[in-house]
């Protein structure tokens, strides 16, 4: 049994991990204790879920297995994070990773230190439809790729981290389908929404955040030979996704992305930051860990 902890209860995700954990999906999973800022996000999750509310967010160093990160606000993952990395632990980590590139990248440093395994990111990274797409473009169904549009919603004054708080959502689910090596970045604000372009070697792709309540989602991708266009919705089926991510890091799997890749949403949403505040192409920085 691999005992773990939920740091940063305050959204769905940590709701929906504890979910799947009680219907039985993951019977090698015990959580043993909840923590969050916001007090009632974890006496809700302790009321549903029988789960202990912990005093502190390092209160469980050196007795868990693994920790699942997953407060709303970026700022707080390294914070919570970085107590126990020394254990060496795995650990998921919701979006956005961190809110500057300063902390990621020491967030990136440290747990490569101490050989900490990494997953998690956007939810809709993980997405059968973003699943999809990312299958056909790097197995070469569409032909020689042309770009690709992704819609997304944005919630830039979010008391959360603003515009980093859902913005990983798009960037990750471009990045996951047609790579993490985006070289630049010009956006077009136009209020209520914000139209990217990205800007990658061979091609480019549009992306774009809208200002909305209806949390819709839409993907295409563009070939040569053919198209696939979908919109996508969020089911329990990429929250089972993340935790069969962080399982196998449990197990003592490697993980799938480098410390590099696993950053680079964050590069990318500071890159667009920077063009919002120019009007012109800024580059991604480079990244060193």
């Amino acid at each position: 049994m691999y005992k773990i902890a939920i740091l940063g209860c305050e959204n769905s995700h940590a709701n929906n991990f504890l979910a799947l954990i009680a219907d039985g999906a993951y019977p090698e999973i015990e959580v043993v204790g909840v923590y969050s800022d916001e007090t009632s996000a974890a006496e809700k999750l302790s009321e549903e879920y029988g789960v202990k509310i912990m005093e502190s967010y390092d209160s469980l160093v050196g007795a868990v297995d693994g920790v699942m990160i997953t407060a709303r606000h970026g700022d707080n993952h390294y914070k919570y994070a970085k107590p126990y990395l020394a254990s060496g632990i795995p650990m998921f980590i919701d979006k956005p990773i961190s809110c500057t590139e300063e902390d990621g990248v020491e967030f990136m440093r440290d747990a490569k230190a101490h050989g900490v395994r990494l997953s998690g990111g956007s939810t809709c990274a993980a997405l059968a439809e973003t699943l999809e797409l990312a299958d056909a473009v790097a197995s070469g169904a569409l032909g020689d790729v042309r770009g690709g549009c992704i819609a997304a919603p944005l919630d830039r004054y979010s008391k959360y981290g603003g515009f980093y708080f859902y913005s990983q959502h798009l960037v990750e689910m471009i990045m996951r389908v047609f790579g993490y090596n985006v070289e630049s970045v010009f956006c077009d604000d136009r209020g209520n929404s914000v139209n990217v372009t990205f800007h990658y070697p061979d091609y480019s792709v549009n992306g774009i955040f809208v200002e909305h309540g209806a949390y819709y989602y839409s993907m295409s991708a563009y070939g040569q030979d053919k198209c696939i266009s979908r919109e996508a919705n969020i089911t329990r089926d990429c929250f089972r996704h993340e935790m069969d991510g962080m399982l196998a890091l449990l197990r003592g799997e490697p993980m799938e992305k480098s410390y590099e890749d696993f950053l680079s949403p964050v590069f990318v949403i500071n890159a667009i930051l920077r063009s919002i505040e120019s009007g012109k192409w800024e580059k991604t920085k480079k990244i060193v860990i």
